[in-house]
């Protein structure tokens, strides 16, 4: 069969004289614009140096005594978040109830990426009818971007 109707010039919105629809290129430009600001926005966020922060050993190292002022005199470890310098601290024996009697640090640490690393010996209190226990304990100490202050497990 053979079509004998004849392109008018007045055609539907959708389709150009030759009779192919073209409605879809509106959708695919925005498509492609939308894809061209995501690939900008991640790979942006990929640039430049990931490394992290230095640590600031002085600032640590009051940290460090701060922390264990508060565990020493009986205060939780959440109530550093309002210390003179708020921080998160971490320690096992601490949030299981250990008392903590006494500590002393035995070097000034070493730096180790963005922390520092601190040997203490700590004396805890006796549970039941034991005696009070010495030994050493690394903290883990970072000042950016919030201090911290963690008991590495893995190492003494």
């Amino acid at each position: 069969m053979i079509d004998t109707t004849k392109p008018t010039t007045f055609a539907h919105p959708g389709t150009q004289s030759g009779g192919h629809d073209v409605s879809w290129y509106g959708t695919l430009g925005v498509l492609g614009a939308c894809l061209g600001v995501l690939a900008t926005l991640f790979f942006s966020g990929c640039s430049g140096s990931a490394g992290a922060h230095a640590v600031d050993p002085p600032r640590a190292r009051e940290a460090l005594k701060i922390a264990l002022d508060h565990w020493k005199n009986g205060k939780d470890p959440q109530s550093l978040e309002s210390s003179a310098i708020p921080m998160t601290a971490q320690d096992f024996e601490w949030a299981s109830g250990a008392k903590l009697l006494d500590y002393q640090i035995l070097d000034d640490g070493r730096e180790e990426d963005a922390n520092l690393r601190v040997q203490v010996r700590i004396t805890l209190g006796p549970q039941g009818k034991g005696k009070a226990v010495e030994k050493k304990a690394s903290y883990v100490i970072g000042t950016s971007p919030r201090v911290t202050v963690f008991r590495d497990i893995m190492r003494r």
